[in-house]
């Protein structure tokens, strides 16, 4: 692994680096995110392990792939290894042993994989999440492709398909996420589509982090009194997630929602239907609902949103990068920096 593979991550508000959560019996989770195979998310992970027992926290290793890379051979001969079960011919955590070993961090490598019938639990993420419950620290790993609500998109995109996922409502509870970027000279176009979901759900997993920062000390109210959701609609957009999201926001922050669409001539009679789909979905979940006329619809929705005290605008995002896209930016880039000031949430499609 050279120097120069890079990553962004994050920490929740009124968190600091001892392994303590809101809840003190809570250990925290910590997760390495891939967007594609070989960033190195596993290296990073290790690495991570090794600086932690340097400053000298109690550190295991609970799990590894079952080959493990070259360049992380070194870090494991500095870690404990608890050994892992063989159930059926599959290596699966030994829950147990650790729990009696009680480290301050345990290291869990393949966070996605399922256990065989007759394990202790069924996938390997509710091992980690017995852990967690008891105070322990977990750092592990895990590919875009492997979370469940990412799954389908990111096979349109490779071709490859996953059977092995973890939940998004797990995902949510990380306390810290870390976005393995290494650049790459294959499939560049390919890459930055996979970085951008990538992105787009570290956001989402900040936001649910955020929210349970509030609900836990008791902030919702004066949170929500000044939030209003914004949802536009486009004939191609994931609007059915967009409408569930802003309609379960607009619930905990009790607040308003809206929804738009700006008009556009010469739809199909497919388009034409799906946007009507969108907007009678949007009426039945409460949306307050306009239809937009303007020659240009990232101006238009601005407008609209300034004029309407918008604090967040939830987009959908085509995942395909066409020429004038690489050449002038997606028209989601523009409402981004548009509308500065205004979180704008984006919905890969």
């Amino acid at each position: 692994m050279t120097d120069s593979s890079a990553y962004l991550g994050y920490n929740l508000p009124g968190m600091n680096q001892t392994d303590t959560n809101w809840s003190s019996n809570r250990g925290r989770l910590k997760v390495f995110l891939g967007y594609a195979s070989g960033v190195g998310k596993t290296f990073r992970m290790f690495d991570e392990g090794r600086r932690r027992k340097e400053r000298g926290q109690d550190v295991v290793v609970g799990a590894m792939q079952p080959k493990v890379p070259p360049e992380v051979q070194p870090l494991l001969t500095t870690l404990e290894v608890i050994p892992t079960l063989d159930v059926k011919g599959v290596p699966v955590v030994d829950v147990a042993a650790i729990l009696h070993r009680k480290p301050q961090i345990c290291l869990v490598d393949g966070l996605a994989y399922d256990n065989p019938k007759g394990s202790r639990n069924p996938h390997r993420w509710q091992d980690v999440e017995e852990l967690l419950a008891a105070g322990i620290t977990i750092v592990s790993s895990v590919n875009l492709q492997n979370i469940e609500d990412q799954r389908e998109a990111v096979e349109r995109l490779t071709g490859k398909r996953v059977t092995q996922t973890i939940p998004r409502e797990f995902l949510n509870t990380a306390d810290e996420i870390v976005i393995v970027d290494a650049p790459t000279e294959s499939a560049p176009g390919r890459r930055t589509a996979l970085r951008e979901m990538a992105l787009v759900l570290t956001a989402e997993v900040i936001d649910a982090g955020l929210q349970r920062y509030l609900h836990e000390h008791g902030m919702e109210q004066t949170w929500g009194a000044h939030e209003r959701l914004l949802i536009c609609l486009t004939p191609r957009a994931n609007f059915d997630r967009m409408i569930a999201t802003a309609r379960k926001n607009a619930s905990r922050f009790h607040c308003d929602m809206l929804a738009v669409y700006v008009k556009q001539p010469n739809l199909s009679d497919a388009d034409r239907k799906s946007l009507e789909r969108g907007l009678e979905k949007a009426r039945s979940e409460g949306a307050q609902v306009e239809v937009l006329t303007g020659d240009d619809a990232i101006e238009t929705i601005v407008q609209y949103a300034r004029s309407h005290a918008i604090t967040q605008i939830f987009v959908g995002h085509s995942v395909k990068r066409d020429l004038g896209t690489r050449m002038f930016g997606s028209p989601v880039s523009r409402l981004v920096r548009t509308a500065r000031g205004i979180d704008v949430r984006v919905f890969p499609h």
